[in-house]
């Protein structure tokens, strides 16, 4: 069994500390481990912000200002109540329902029903004006 006075510490463990600047005969004499001359062997490189591109004008200087927002969320597709006719009664509608139908696009994720004529008793699990709303209960349907 390993006791407390029996253990050692690794010789590779710990690393002398990097002397520099002490002359010619240490070893890192000369340029003290900075390489030749320039911006980057000067005092105070090292605090440059990360976003310095060496005095020339940085990136998001040369680009025009962005105006205005841009939402996380997508907007809804607007669809027209009329293209709900392919439908047959008494089916319910919803977003995976209108994919599968082909009457919006795959990549649609929200969807608003606004405007439009129905002939068809439909059930509608999506967002809808007001208008929609009682057209759909005026054929028969209903809202969810």
């Amino acid at each position: 069994m390993l006791k407390l006075h029996q253990l050692h510490k690794h010789p590779k463990s710990t690393h002398r500390r990097k002397v520099v600047g002490r002359g010619l005969g240490s070893g890192h004499g000369t340029y003290s481990t900075r390489g030749g001359k320039g911006q980057t062997a000067r005092t105070g490189h090292s605090k440059m912000p990360a976003t310095f591109e060496g005095g020339r004008q940085p990136l998001v200087r040369q680009l025009p200002k962005s105006r205005g927002f841009r939402a996380i969320t997508a907007k809804a597709y607007a669809l027209s109540l009329t293209k709900l006719n392919v439908f047959n009664d008494g089916d319910i509608v919803d977003v995976k329902a209108l994919k599968d139908k082909g009457v919006i696009d795959p990549t649609v994720v929200r969807v608003k029903v606004l405007g439009g004529e129905i002939k068809k008793k439909l059930t509608l699990k999506l967002p809808v004006s007001a208008s929609v709303k009682a057209a759909v209960e005026k054929a028969g349907g209903k809202i969810l």
